[in-house]
């Protein structure tokens, strides 16, 4: 999963980058501070893997990952070269959803590059830059695709979704709010690869004192929760300046200072809770002496395809899926008790994965 950190500067991106990665990409109170995207990969939290690895004394544990990539900060008219220009839109292109840090706490010694704080202007400003550039994507498009409509029913059917997609996007609608119950429609809209189709996480970003209760009273972050509830977006709230400080301390430690702050979970456990939301994903487990490993799927993927992430092979040549829930497996203390106690299953091609199942793949090539 890969996730590109947006938002104009000075909110909070890079601290959150930072903290996120220990990437230690440079944090400092003027724009465009990050000028090349920083890329970090981090290990998706999940107790099961340890629980897993003792149980099965495996050599390795191997936890699911996330690639950030942190992208210089965003103004007005970026998509017509000002700032960086369009330096980072190759990079937010290829993200699968995109983190959107919004500054919802005020601050006089950190200056806003509007003067003042409005989270749902900010928010805006990003998605009209989004908007317009994927209105340059879509004029491209359309400009190719005319030439052989005329004679390709395929194409004309194409050119005839870009035109009415690129009249919605002109009134200032993002392309994810586009309506088609159209299947060839659909795939053909993802296959676009457009900013503004793309799923979207806010990081509301506050102060110390209003993180215990999630923003319940910071009118910033309510704003910024309505808009997201209108559009089917994710919103978790963060201190960037806060999870810096968490990012230094070892696991017993960071468990201590959450519960000091009265928090359950970091701000990076929030992040990939929301991303796998948004995304529609889950992870199922495979354990053994040589290693335990997460893998990471979408909902209602079935066995074959499962097995595929971990090797093209056990998807070609599958037979069968011999699965146990996690929880079973634990209670039960180990793979050959839990099938005494009849809890693991043979599964063929049409079973849908679920979240903690814990698979040893039968296949043949």
């Amino acid at each position: 999963m890969k996730l590109g950190i947006v938002g104009l500067p000075n909110v909070g991106k890079s601290t959150l980058f930072n903290s996120l990665t220990k990437a230690g990409a440079e944090s400092a109170n003027y724009p465009f501070c990050t000028i090349d995207p920083n890329i970090g990969i981090v290990a998706v939290p999940d107790d099961r893997l340890k629980v897993l690895g003792d149980l099965y004394n495996s050599e390795k544990v191997i936890p699911a990952a996330i690639e950030f990539v942190d992208i210089a900060g965003l103004v007005k008219g970026a998509s017509k070269g000002e700032g960086l220009g369009n330096q980072f839109l190759s990079n937010i292109r290829e993200v699968d959803a995109i983190v959107h840090v919004v500054r919802c706490f005020e601050d006089s010694n950190i200056i806003h590059v509007d003067g003042s704080i409005n989270p749902l202007r900010d928010i805006e400003t990003i998605n009209l830059e989004l908007i317009f550039s994927d209105m340059e994507i879509l004029e491209r498009r359309i400009a190719r695709t005319s030439k052989g409509a005329k004679n390709d029913k395929a194409l004309a059917k194409e050119l005839e979704l870009l035109e009415r997609l690129k009249g919605h996007l002109e009134s200032g609608n993002m392309a994810k709010s586009f309506n088609t119950e159209d299947e060839e429609e659909i795939a053909l809209l993802s296959s676009f690869n457009l900013l503004t189709y793309k799923p979207v996480i806010y990081a509301a970003n506050v102060i110390e004192d209003d993180l215990a209760d999630e923003g319940i009273n910071n009118e910033h972050v309510q704003k910024v929760r309505e808009f997201a509830k209108e559009e089917k977006s994710e919103v978790f709230v963060i201190c960037a300046q806060i999870e810096q400080e968490i990012a230094e301390l070892d696991d017993d430690e960071k468990k201590m200072f959450l519960e000091e702050l009265g928090l359950k979970e970091s701000g990076l456990e929030k992040l990939i809770r929301a991303s796998y939301n948004i995304l529609g994903l889950i992870s199922y487990l495979t354990a053994g002496p040589k290693e335990t490993k997460a893998w990471t799927i979408t909902k209602g993927t079935k066995a074959p395809g499962a097995a595929g992430k971990i090797h093209s092979d056990f998807e070609r040549g599958f037979i069968r899926a011999e699965i146990v829930s996690y929880n079973h497996l634990v209670e039960c203390g180990s793979f050959n008790a839990a099938k005494d106690k009849g809890l693991v299953r043979s599964e063929g091609k049409e079973y849908v994965v679920q979240d903690g199942d814990v698979i040893l793949f039968r296949f043949n090539v």
